[in-house]
């Protein structure tokens, strides 16, 4: 998606870190932005930080609730009119060994990684088709749901969920105007480590408590992770050049090489392949969203290569 100036964008867990560095870019690109966060003091920093005037709408949000998400889109519209792109970027987090995990911490974490973003196509995808401009839709995964780790296990576990949508849709809706991309960051400065402060109680029970403080009261790390201003610039270039993988860091290459060659060692070539399944159900054995993938990351390689002056 090209044309984004005057056009508008809504993006959730919009108001700090990861979210918020996507309403920049996409502010500085010339849209309007709508972003929505669960936390109010966060939404009122984040507007004065933007400062972006009449071009941006702050709205409190629990992306897991559907009448509020649907109320959102509302307000989105009144303002601004017609949405293009959805970020669905509100995120948990909880880490640990997987025996400690309760139900409340499967829930919480499932609840907003996955049915927050799931609330979120479900309510905007019909009206971005109604309206027939086209549009994108970004959903945060992590670099966790390609390489994941040990102690990661709900965590990631979800995010390979939310890749895997984007996966699926963008073959089905890319002809019909609406381009899908997986964001996949590695570290980022942000404030999930905060994120148990809004859990409900509903859902309080953890197994994590100790894990949780320690997070909390981390950031020694900081200087190691990319900035939200970073991120935020990467989104804004992967919209731009229809990505359906957008990755941000360098160092995730092994993890990634090793995951396919393990994969791809695993396939049971030395079986005879039956023709007929083959030929009735060869949708299932391709994603052409992937193979022209292929394509356009080699072609924005080459380019960068070229303007760098590489031969």
């Amino acid at each position: 998606m090209q044309d984004l100036p005057g056009k508008t964008a809504f993006v959730t867990g919009g108001a700090s870190g990861i979210g918020l560095g996507i309403a920049k870019a996409l502010l500085g690109a010339g849209m309007n932005v709508a972003i929505a966060d669960i936390r109010q003091d966060h939404l009122d920093d984040a507007a004065a930080e933007l400062d972006g005037g009449d071009k941006v709408l702050a709205l409190q949000l629990d992306v897991t609730d559907r009448a509020a998400f649907a109320a959102a889109a509302d307000a989105t519209e009144a303002k601004f009119g017609k949405i293009h792109i959805l970020c669905n970027n509100a995120g948990v987090a909880v880490v640990g060994p997987t025996d400690m995990a309760t139900f409340a911490d499967w829930d919480w974490v499932m609840g907003v990684n996955v049915g927050g973003t799931i609330n979120g196509i479900v309510t905007m995808l019909p009206r971005m088709l109604k309206h027939g401009e086209g549009g994108h839709i970004v959903n945060t995964a992590s670099m966790s749901a390609l390489v994941p780790a040990p102690g990661t296990t709900i965590y990631s576990s979800g995010k390979a969920a939310v890749t895997s949508m984007m996966e699926c849709m963008r073959p089905e809706l890319e002809s019909r105007g609406i381009v899908c991309s997986a964001f996949c960051p590695g570290a980022v400065q942000s404030n999930i480590a905060e994120a148990g402060r809004t859990r409900p109680d509903a859902l309080a029970e953890t197994g994590y408590a100790e894990a949780d403080k320690g997070r909390q009261a981390g950031g020694s790390f900081f200087h190691l992770y990319q900035t939200k201003e970073e991120v935020g610039e990467r989104v804004l270039t992967g919209i731009l050049n229809d990505e359906l993988y957008i990755l941000t860091h360098a160092e995730f290459l092994i993890g990634v090489q090793e995951r396919g060659e393990a994969t791809t060692a695993a396939v049971q070539v030395q079986l005879p392949e039956n023709e007929e399944y083959k030929n009735t159900f060869g949708v299932l054995f391709r994603n052409s969203a992937i193979t022209q993938e292929i394509d356009r990351q080699k072609a924005l390689r080459a380019a960068q290569m070229s303007e760098a002056g590489v031969a």
